[in-house]
């Protein structure tokens, strides 16, 4: 834990309290675990002060619940007293596992309806909490964040709503694009990434993987994601390429311009490995085709690293192009729902967020900066010279 030291010598801000909504119950059971351990063995000589009554316990999650009536209309429930807490609120705006019911009929959760969920508990906090933060992994309708023509910006309305029923900050995860921010600039916004986890995860999965120039590449499926390949490039020191998408922007299909075609920009990759990074699966259609352009192009193996795995379309193209050998690797987060089947994949790898996100939980909750857990340049360093020197585990 970098900041054991940092954190030793803090008082919280206020006792902890953990919510995690019922679509994010399993990765929030993973941070509490890691925050009652960072806790275990820090601030024992003071823990009799009146502050730190509450500091260590066994169990920092909080009963609650959004129940519904047969109409389909829900209420939200706190099974505690919050008042005074320091609150953490855990949704995952993408479990569409999770259904209710309305009039006999059964409906799969959406983002709408989390996004509902996390303001009925909000709302139940009735104002009492010392301060409310909300950690919401992927960014709800962060894809509608800028206004072409007569359209919504339904990010920037929910930043606002979220903010003016009393939340002091948001905590997210590459977020699809960041100055959304700029909807809340009194307001805490903080946007993390986990080059860290996935360079773990890929060099956990693949023990015989070159980290050097002539061996391995970095490349950005498009425009977009290219400081995320920038970063991956510099801190692993190998070149770095990227595809341009040209789309049909005279037709729209599921709301979106269709691509024609991926032209690549960057130098040679035959006899490469490849490692694509982004920041969201949706159907996986874009990814799949930028992996078999690579392969067709000579290189030797495609890994494919990307923050949110959604599969809106399933994964039989994933499974047939691993098969063809198109695909060699993929690794997503924990960040949002995985489906069961996708975790028996001999091609997948989860990068686990839990720590992470416990350890971005205990610095907030001390009001200690996280400028060590914004950057981690210096922990994949350190990772990767334990990879070359053979001690990595």
């Amino acid at each position: 834990m970098p900041n054991l030291k940092l954190l030793e010598t803090s008082i919280p801000l206020a006792p902890l309290k953990i919510i995690a909504l019922e679509s994010c119950q399993e990765l929030g059971a993973k941070v509490n675990d890691y925050i009652v351990q960072f806790r275990h063995n820090t601030l024992t000589e003071h823990s009799t002060r009146a502050l730190l009554s509450n500091y260590h316990s066994e169990n920092y999650l909080t009963v609650n619940k959004c129940s519904r009536f047969g109409s389909g209309e829900s209420k939200g429930f706190i099974g505690e007293s919050i008042r005074g807490k320091d609150l953490y609120i855990m949704v995952d705006v993408c479990n569409y596992s999770l259904t209710y019911s309305v009039n006999g009929h059964t409906n799969h959760m959406s983002p709408d309806d989390h996004y509902q969920n996390l303001k009925r508990i909000i709302a139940s906090a009735a104002g009492k909490a010392r301060r409310i933060n909300v950690i919401m992994p992927f960014l709800y309708e962060s894809r509608q964040h800028k206004r072409t023509s007569r359209e919504s910006l339904d990010c920037a309305v929910g930043l606002e709503e979220l903010a003016n029923m009393g939340v002091s900050n948001i905590i997210t995860f590459d977020a699809h694009d960041p100055r959304v921010q700029n909807a809340i600039p009194l307001r805490g916004f903080d946007n993390f990434t986990p080059p860290y986890q996935f360079i773990k995860a890929l060099l956990r999965s693949e023990p015989n993987l070159k980290v050097d120039k002539e061996h391995l590449m970095v490349i950005s499926p498009d425009e977009g994601a290219m400081h995320r390949a920038v970063y991956f490039s510099n801190v692993l020191g190998v070149d770095m390429g990227m595809f341009y998408k040209r789309r049909d922007y005279s037709t729209v299909v599921n709301g979106k311009n269709p691509i024609v075609a991926h032209e690549f920009l960057g130098d040679d990759i035959a006899g490469k490995d490849v490692i694509i990074i982004d920041d969201m699966i949706a159907s996986g259609d874009s990814i799949l085709d930028i992996a078999k352009e690579i392969k067709d192009a000579g290189a030797n193996r495609v890994f494919v690293c990307t923050t949110f795995g959604l599969f809106t379309e399933g994964l039989e193209k994933f499974d047939e192009y691993y098969e063809k050998g198109y695909l060699n690797r993929l690794i997503t987060t924990n960040l949002v729902y995985l489906p069961p089947e996708l975790l028996e994949k001999p091609y997948f790898q989860v990068a686990d967020m839990s720590k992470f996100i416990a350890l971005i939980i205990d610095s907030l909750n001390h009001d200690t900066s996280i400028e060590q857990v914004l950057n981690p340049t210096e922990k994949i360093h350190q990772l990767l010279e334990k990879y070359k020197t053979g001690t990595f585990k």
